[in-house]
């Protein structure tokens, strides 16, 4: 059952939308993960809108450039990012959902081991089909 999920930064300049059924929320132990505390709720581009804040948005990357972790130009929030595992879609990270506490015991939590990439990927693929 699809629900509405929205969510932004911490000043408010970015904003977004989600309607989604997803419930697994991976909690990633690599370096920035780890170090922005996100837990990513993967959505599908068509399930994902960016509501405003499009021209503050910064974009960062690291190592194989693949993922883009975009943040508020602001206040240096991760609302969302792009990731190296699923590159065509999108993480929301829940920490930025609005009503956060509703929604949290709902969640099906995937712990991923960033720090060993290639067997957590394939660890993950596994859980999520």
């Amino acid at each position: 059952m699809s629900r509405i999920l929205t969510g932004g930064c911490h000043c408010g300049a970015l904003r977004f939308k989600a309607t989604t059924s997803a419930n697994d929320v991976i909690i990633c132990n690599c370096s920035i993960c780890r170090k922005k505390g996100a837990r990513h709720l993967r959505v599908s581009p068509d399930e994902f809108e960016l509501l405003q804040g499009g021209d503050g948005i910064v974009l960062y990357q690291f190592g194989t450039r693949v993922a883009k972790h975009p943040f508020c130009q602001n206040c240096g929030i991760h609302p969302f990012n792009f990731p190296r595992s699923a590159p065509d879609m999108i993480n929301i990270n829940i920490q930025c959902l609005d009503n956060l506490e509703e929604l949290e015991a709902g969640f099906n939590y995937i712990q991923f081991d960033g720090q060993h990439w290639e067997q957590a990927v394939a660890d993950l693929r596994k859980a999520l089909d």
